[in-house]
């Protein structure tokens, strides 16, 4: 057994059944070994930016990691936007990076780089393998290091000589870390702050907003009076008309802070203090009122799902007591483009049990609200801020859940970093239905500089802006790499577009011009 074979066996033994990718010479051998791994499903990409988000999306539907398979340096930093999405999402990744032979390493070739140096700010945990014989071991314990709670980015280094060379070794984990519990003190404070009668809310991320977790915030919001918010970054969301209500803090400040401002007490589970995206001459960083008492119940790492039971049954609140809201399918709108009216038809029309990836950016600021009370689905959201990230998302929460329809939500400007999604969907056959809010301009920067106080745009401002002159033909893209579109220029042709595709199987795309 080579090392490379070791390395495919260890993955496998430790969970990990599917393989993102777009590999290399220097991971030939890996490659030969994943050929003859019939467990393992490997997906190719057309650019790791694609690869690093599709196996983020994965992660967050799947709840383990997927692998990467990258090439060199150069690989590696095309995906980085994503992973440091990923590593903001606290979803566990394992990447494999190839690397030149050891000693090929002394020589000046074209695609030599300092791997860990482009690795370590957007990796947790990061080893370069020193021998064929101990790349089971490395690779077991990259998986242990991606399974930590939260869930963590792991970056395998595997210099090429080492994957040819035999002697591979298959490690096996006997155990995988659990969550660190919470303090009873934290517990305890919780519980007094809620029976306060002090306005509250609970700011819940990681899977305090799904499963069991949200269940118990809402049996503890219901018994309580208490408000339950996520941060406007957050991964991962159970939503509809059977699970409990949560509203995501606005992304402009002047929003959040209108929303905030009743609050007298925040209780913190998984998230940390709400603060701004940038910096703002004349506008504070934190949206929270002043004199607002902000505790945290359970702190990045810890169990979130303990700690909201623990709080629940410290109120005694029965595990029994939460009644789901009533659902309530949206009109079917009709008539001229509207965003909202789109909002209405996504939420008269999205199947029960689908997963929305929303990266509509401007264009999408009312889909939540419309479809807090549509049939039971999850909603992935970019926590890490970097554009590009809707496509390669949706072709990950495909792939673990090839059952269920993905909508995927996502502007021109941002969907044109990783168009090359499109082909991978289709080549995979995926049941993801895209739509491209085609507004020309990349309208949050416009809002930003209008925001700052600095005069009116000019037109050498406002062409770094807009993204027209030529326009993207969306249609024309998708039908290139395999993906049938339309274009929607009614409520009536887009809702007929969205039940086409949730009806197809295989990917559709849906162009709306703004």
């Amino acid at each position: 057994m080579n090392g490379a074979e070791s390395l495919v066996a260890t993955l496998l033994g430790g969970g990990v059944e599917v393989c993102f990718t777009n590999p290399g010479t220097s991971e030939m051998h890996i490659v030969a070994a994943l050929d003859r791994a019939e467990r393992m499903r490997c997906v190719l990409a057309l650019f790791e930016g694609v690869v690093t988000g599709a196996a983020d999306g994965y992660a967050r539907m799947s709840g383990k990691p997927a692998c990467t398979l990258l090439h060199l340096g150069p690989g590696l930093a095309n995906g980085l936007a994503n992973l440091h999405n990923a590593r903001q999402a606290h979803v566990p990744i394992v990447n494999i990076v190839g690397q030149h032979a050891t000693q090929h390493l002394r020589f000046d070739t074209p695609l030599k780089s300092d791997i860990p140096a482009i690795a370590l700010p957007f990796s947790n945990w990061l080893r370069t393998s020193h021998a064929s014989c101990s790349l089971g071991n490395d690779t077991k314990d990259a998986i242990i290091a991606a399974r930590t709670a939260p869930g963590q980015i792991a970056t395998l280094i595997v210099p090429a000589d080492f994957a040819w060379t035999e002697g591979g070794e298959v490690a096996q984990i006997s155990e995988l870390p659990a969550p660190r519990r919470c303090d009873g003190s934290a517990i305890q404070r919780a519980v007094a702050m809620l029976k306060s009668g002090v306005p509250t809310c609970l700011l819940l991320a990681g899977n305090a907003l799904y499963g069991p977790g949200l269940a118990a915030a809402g049996r503890i919001a219901a018994a309580t009076g208490a408000r339950l918010l996520s941060p406007y970054p957050f991964a991962r969301m159970e939503r509809g008309a059977n699970a409990a209500l949560v509203e995501r803090i606005p992304y402009i400040f002047e929003q959040a802070a209108a929303l905030l401002k009743e609050f007298r007490q925040m209780i913190l589970v998984g998230a940390v203090t709400p603060r701004s995206y940038f910096a703002h001459p004349t506008k504070q960083s934190a949206p929270t009122p002043p004199g607002c008492e902000i505790h945290a119940l359970a702190t990045p790492g810890e169990d979130y799902v303990a700690a909201l039971e623990a709080v629940a049954d410290g109120l005694g609140v029965l595990r029994t007591s939460w009644s789901a809201r009533k659902l309530q399918r949206a009109t079917v709108p009709s008539g001229a483009i509207t965003m909202q009216g789109l909002a209405a038809a996504v939420a008269a029309t999205l199947p029960e049990n689908a997963i929305v990836v929303d990266e509509a950016m401007t264009s999408g600021r009312s889909l939540m609200e419309a479809t807090a009370e549509a049939g039971p689905h999850d909603w992935l959201a970019n926590p890490g801020g970097s554009i590009g990230i809707a496509m390669p998302l949706a072709v990950g929460a495909a792939v673990a859940c090839p059952e269920r329809r993905v909508l995927c939500l996502s502007a021109d400007g941002s969907g044109m970093y990783t168009a090359q999604a499109l082909w991978s969907m289709a080549r995979e056959h995926l049941k993801v239905t895209t739509v491209i809010y085609a507004n020309r301009v990349y309208g949050v920067l416009k809002r930003e500089f209008a925001s700052l106080g600095i005069g009116e745009a000019g037109p050498r401002a406002l062409d770094l802006f807009e993204i027209g002159r030529p326009d993207i033909d969306w249609v024309a893209l998708a039908k290139g790499m395999g993906v049938p579109g339309t274009r929607a220029a009614s409520l009536e042709e887009f809702v007929k577009a969205l039940r086409d595709g949730f009806a197809a199987e295989g990917p559709s795309l849906i162009q709306v011009d703004l």
